[in-house]
């Protein structure tokens, strides 16, 4: 009987319909990374993903930012309202 270590990898089989461009293009990164074209669409759908979470986290500070400037608050109150907030933390401790 053979142990193994780890749990196996759920996998769950799709269907696309996909053009003759993107074939070619998923044959050849197939073939240049040496991975299975389900591999390719795994890392491309992560890094998608990976760069939608980063799009998100800057649009936070965008509507941070646009905030701050409605309000008319400076960056040196902006900065003295940071320091407040860590010395509250600080003295709160953990």
């Amino acid at each position: 009987m053979a142990i193994t270590s780890g749990m196996a990898k759920m996998t769950i089989r799709s269907t696309f319909a996909l053009d003759p461009e993107t074939v070619a293009a998923l044959d050849h990164l197939a073939e240049r990374w040496g991975v299975s074209k389900s591999e390719v669409v795994r890392r491309i759908v992560h890094a998608a993903a990976v760069i939608e979470e980063a799009d998100v986290a800057s649009d936070a500070v965008t509507a941070l930012e646009e905030l701050q400037k409605r309000l008319g608050l400076t960056e040196e109150q902006a900065e003295e309202w940071i320091r407040e907030v860590r010395a509250e933390r600080e003295a709160a401790g953990p």
